[in-house]
């Protein structure tokens, strides 16, 4: 069987990791059995030390991207065959852009304003034992504030970043429209991309200002209720 290895529920989303949600929604969609492991101590087994991979009957896949390209492959996935070559492209761009700029929103959004970070705090380093606590959880902070600086996210304003983020939420409303899913009446392994950035400014059961921002447009929210009542109910 698959096995799916993430951070764990945090937020009252599936998970706390965009790209975990990923590939949870992606299997859901293909109809894959697996069973999925939340637990961020998992992180020293990862091929590329970092979260969400996967074990598939031995074989270990990091990397989100890669593990749909695996999954696909391996197990003959037809989830955009309805798709033109047209909307074939169109998803791989909009997925780069979401996974390479809307998610260093998502990480300013959390681990750099104060009035989320308390939340981030509670959610990963709470259980961690003393003395871990007092200082474990500063210094990945620290470090995570330099790699958005040297990202480039990191040097912009918060209202800079928000201007970048609505730009996102936007262009996902404007191709949504009225469609049940992202490419029309039927799903696609796009929709797994799109929810999965979605939900952890929509579905969060937390607000700031970026959360805010995304839940100003109705189509976005009713596409995450929509999603959620048919894969996470």
């Amino acid at each position: 069987m698959i096995k799916l290895y993430g951070f764990g529920q945090a937020f009252g989303v599936a998970d706390a990791s965009p790209f975990v949600v990923k590939v949870d929604l992606f299997l859901k969609l293909s109809g894959l059995e697996f069973e999925y492991i939340g637990d961020f101590n998992q992180l020293k087994k990862s091929p590329k030390n970092k979260l969400p991979f996967i074990d598939d009957n031995g074989k270990k896949i990091g990397d989100s991207a890669f593990i749909l390209k695996h999954l696909t492959n391996a197990y003959d996935i037809k989830l955009d065959d309805h798709l033109n070559d047209t909307q074939k492209s169109q998803a791989a761009l909009y997925a780069k852009a979401l996974d390479e700029s809307l998610y260093w929103c998502l990480v300013y959004s959390r681990w750099v304003k104060d009035d989320t970070w308390p939340l981030l705090y509670q959610a990963f380093f709470s259980q961690i034992p003393i003395p871990f606590k007092w200082v474990m959880p500063g210094i990945i902070r620290k470090d995570v504030k330099k790699t958005l600086r040297r990202q480039g996210y990191g040097r912009h304003s918060e209202a800079e970043l928000l201007n970048i983020a609505d730009d996102h939420f936007s262009a996902l409303s404007t191709l949504l429209g009225e469609n049940k899913y992202c490419f029309g009446e039927q799903v696609s392994s796009f929709d797994a991309i799109a929810y999965a950035a979605l939900c952890e400014f929509i579905s969060v059961d937390f607000p700031n200002s970026f959360n805010q921002q995304a839940r100003k447009y109705d189509n976005l929210i009713q596409y995450c209720q929509r999603i959620e009542a048919e894969y996470y109910t």
